[in-house]
């Protein structure tokens, strides 16, 4: 019999896989974009005594916060596991973008005060065609990084959305092609901005040829701030679903569950647990009870070579057991009620 439990595979390489070496890549460019763009923005709403500009100027510093801190947690995420942290160190990625989200609430947080302030005095002047030129470039450095940081994936990619779960084909082995979180929380980042960007844009053609409705100015920054906020909302809730340990959203309970009890010599499931380390990196633990007939070790090596191929489970602990009729009236034993 071939090994099916932890020797199924090698050992994995040292350093980034693939998947986050093009993460890293595409956060280390947008990051430069990033810079550039942000530099050229301070400059230019300086000159055009633009609160909005610098708003926009804000969030891309606040990118380049988030984007130097998701690289530091990709290669932090490489060192190996350890008796302390039996894992490794794959959740930094995910508490990367949750520092990422709070980094750009407490920006937008200072930002829209400024904004009411303006709003309530308005002891200020706007210079409608540095303003205009500085926005106009925004907008193209937004569109430049989101084209770096776009990841395209198939429909039944781990984003956002919540997709269906899609099982693969059978034994096919292979891992579900799924965007990194980091750069996810980085593009969602940088959409926020890109909208924030072209409320700008507006707003300064507004004030370009009408000076007196310089209040567009802050106008615009309260609007394009709390969209900004929105947009993030998402990540968030995907991120703290991880932290606390929720079943992963595209992976269902009952289908992991019939799952296993269509394992020949399968007979009951109990203390199943499905949780992710980070958006792609799912464990799962379950005891099985079988057949006094049945062969503890087919029945382990079939269980775990299906978690494997149909869901994508990086990490697979099933304990397996004689079924006993007691374990009908065991609490222990019972299946959780719906959330």
């Amino acid at each position: 019999m071939s090994f099916q439990h932890c020797h199924r595979d090698p050992l994995p390489q040292p350093g980034l896989t693939p998947e986050r070496m093009q993460a890293q890549r595409q956060l280390c460019t947008a990051c430069a974009v990033c810079c550039v763009f942000m530099a050229g923005e301070v400059v230019g709403g300086y000159l055009a005594h633009s609160l909005a500009i610098m708003t926009d100027a804000a969030h891309l510093l606040a990118d380049v916060g988030s984007m130097m801190g998701s690289l530091f947690s990709l290669w932090l995420s490489t060192r190996p596991a350890t008796r302390t942290m039996t894992f490794g160190w794959h959740r930094s990625e995910t508490l990367g973008a949750l520092a990422s989200v709070v980094s750009l609430w407490m920006v937008t947080g200072i930002l829209l005060y400024l904004a009411f302030i303006r709003l309530l005095h308005s002891d200020y002047h706007i210079e409608g065609g540095a303003m205009l030129l500085t926005a106009s470039i925004a907008v193209c450095a937004n569109l430049l990084m989101a084209f770096v940081l776009h990841q395209a994936g198939p429909p039944h990619s781990h984003g956002s959305r919540g997709a269906e779960y899609a099982p693969l084909e059978e034994g096919s082995g292979e891992s579900l092609p799924l965007g990194n979180t980091s750069v996810r929380a980085a593009f969602v980042h940088v959409l926020g901005d890109l909208l924030q960007s072209l409320g700008v844009l507006i707003a300064s053609i507004l004030i370009y040829f009408k000076p007196q409705y310089k209040a567009a100015d802050p106008i615009s920054t309260f609007l394009f701030s709390i969209c900004a906020l929105g947009s993030t909302a998402p990540t968030l809730r995907d991120v703290l679903r991880v932290l606390m340990e929720g079943t992963p959203r595209s992976v269902g309970f009952e289908p992991v569950r019939d799952t296993l009890l269509s394992v020949p010599g399968v007979r009951a499931t109990h203390e199943l647990h499905l949780w992710s380390l980070t958006f792609t990196h799912y464990v799962a633990s379950a005891h099985l009870a079988i057949d006094s007939a049945a062969d503890p070790e087919a029945v382990l090596a079939e269980a775990t070579s299906r978690l494997h191929s149909r869901f994508g489970f990086s990490s697979c602990t099933l304990q397996v057991e004689q079924y006993q009729p007691e374990m009908a009236q065991c609490l222990r034993c019972q299946e959780p009620p719906q959330a």
